[in-house]
């Protein structure tokens, strides 16, 4: 049985390249944002300190996908 996903925010710091963005989430913690397949397809992109909302799995906290504007 899989954990479920955990959502939350962040604020973009910048970007990294076609899809990767530097995030800061709430509490402070930096992690590689990637744009989901969703977004990427769509030519989705966000600017320096835009709010995004998250999706993280619980067993890496150093990286999540990003699922749109928050």
């Amino acid at each position: 049985m899989s954990e479920a996903a955990i959502e939350t925010t962040g604020t973009v710091l910048e970007r990294k390249g076609e899809i990767l963005y530097r995030v800061e989430l709430m509490n402070g913690k930096v992690v590689l944002g990637h744009l989901s397949k969703k977004l990427t397809d769509a030519g989705t992109e966000f600017s320096d300190g835009a709010a995004v909302l998250l999706e993280m799995t619980p067993y890496d906290f150093d990286q999540a996908r990003i699922l749109g504007g928050a």
